[in-house]
């Protein structure tokens, strides 16, 4: 971006942002609509949420192909015809006079939110000096995390003036103006690199999909067919991992993988992840069908969190820089893990006050976890992995955010009854959730003090 003026660059810079905002938004603003939706179509908690988990599937299939589209597509095609794509499954989206298109239009703006989020990362990864990427990082945690906060309140504010469809309308009159706006301001930043697009790696990610698919399915029946496809997929993803490490131009090069620092943020952002989306799915549903609120307060009770994860992903870099990032990233788990337990605890109490702040808690401490574990893992990687890097980090996010909320979603359907949902349900996935927030505080004290000061 050199050849750019400063005034160039905070446009290009802002644009991009607030197209992965606005992308953001969309991957958790279904939460809050859930019941309406429920009602509407006459589906159960299990299928309603595959708008959720649908969506995150093809996200994570079109990840791991971004790196060979940020250096074989110019840049500015690539973002325009992503924001397309996401245009016209909205469309479909607000036309779906059945669940199943209305699924189809969701499972297409999974597709363009999943060829985002890695890029709009590498972009910025790359073009920032490395001195710099706390920083800039940060700004990136802030508009990823508070999005996600943000989704179910806006989500929630429209569907109590309008119904359902004007949700999705929100997102194509915005979708409008920024694409109007990136015709003008979105350049060609990146290298133009081309190298071989690997189709055989591309069709064997089918595998990773058809695991997820049947591990969905699976956790309320178990047929042959299911078992069929939960083992071709299992044969194929193993080869889609072991023909990455075998090609001259792997789609992905999990060479990445050998850097124990990298592997090290990589999980421990999935972890944080993992956190913030089931919290965003859960919250809505104890507010509305425990609480028995409407769907706008439903959302207006998740303002706290968002605007404290908003102002702490920006304090997040000052408290890294003066004590470092362990001690960082030990607050945030300890956040996560104190917010799970305490909605464990205050459940049965349903004293909303006390549901918003240990709410806050959680997303919270996604402030000094998710960015911090992005970069700290990026900036152990040479320059021209960063891509590759970046793809892998969101595409394991997403699995495990696939797998967290499908974990939550069972066990509040099992312990539920059909078509409802139980306060044993809720004290359940509370539960499962506070053991999830354990683990990751487990891995954090793994991090290595000199290592990672280094690195930052």
């Amino acid at each position: 971006m050199s050849n750019l003026s400063d005034i160039q660059k905070k446009f290009f810079i802002n644009v991009l942002l607030a197209t992965s905002f606005t992308f953001s938004i969309s991957q958790s603003a279904m939460t809050t609509i859930y019941p309406t939706l429920m009602k509407h179509f006459s589906v159960a908690v299990s299928s309603v949420q595959w708008l959720t988990t649908g969506f995150m599937l093809v996200m994570v299939l079109m990840m791991p192909l971004s790196p060979w589209f940020l250096k074989n597509v110019p840049f500015k095609a690539f973002l325009l015809s992503l924001q397309i794509i996401f245009l016209f499954g909205t469309l479909v989206a607000i036309t779906a006079g059945n669940f199943s298109l209305l699924v189809i239009g969701r499972l297409l703006e999974g597709a363009a939110v999943g060829l985002l989020f890695p890029s709009f990362q590498s972009v910025i990864l790359s073009i920032t000096p490395e001195e710099k990427r706390l920083t800039q990082m940060g700004l990136v945690g802030l508009v990823m995390g508070s999005a996600l906060a943000v989704g179910p309140i806006v989500s929630g504010v429209i569907l109590e003036i309008f119904d359902w469809q004007a949700v999705f309308s929100f997102f194509l009159l915005i979708l409008i103006i920024l694409f109007l706006l990136s015709l003008k301001f979105i350049k060609n930043v990146m290298p133009h690199e081309p190298y071989h697009f690997d189709v055989i790696s591309s069709i064997s990610l089918m595998g990773l999909v058809m695991l997820l698919y049947a591990l969905q399915t699976m956790t309320t029946k178990i047929t042959i067919s299911l078992l069929f496809i939960f083992f071709v997929g299992l044969l194929l993803f193993g080869y889609f991992v072991q023909r990455q490490f075998s090609i001259k131009e792997p789609l992905l090069d999990l060479r990445v993988l050998k850097n124990a620092a990298f592997r090290l943020g990589m999980f421990l952002t999935a972890g944080s992840y993992i956190a913030l989306i089931v919290t965003t799915v859960l919250m809505p549903i104890y507010f509305q069908k425990i609480l028995g609120v409407n769907a706008l307060w439903s959302g207006l009770m998740m303002v706290p969190a968002a605007i404290s994860l908003s102002i702490l992903n920006r304090r997040s870099v000052e408290v890294m820089k003066r004590f470092g990032l362990k001690t960082t990233m030990l607050i945030g788990s300890a956040m996560i893990l104190i917010g799970f337990f305490g909605l464990l605890i205050t459940c049965q109490i349903k004293l909303w006050l006390l549901a918003i702040i240990f709410a806050a808690l959680v997303e919270s401490g996604n402030a000094f976890m998710m960015m911090p574990a992005v970069t700290y893992a990026n900036n152990a990687l040479e320059k021209d992995l960063i891509p590759h890097g970046a793809a892998l980090i969101t595409t394991v996010r997403q699995i495990a955010g696939v797998i967290g909320v499908l974990i939550i979603s069972q066990v509040l359907t099992l312990v539920s009854k059909p078509l409802q949902v139980s306060m044993k349900g809720m004290l359940a996935s509370f539960a499962v959730s506070a053991i999830l927030a354990a683990i990751l505080l487990i891995l954090v004290l793994r991090i290595k003090n000199r290592r990672a000061n280094k690195l930052l």
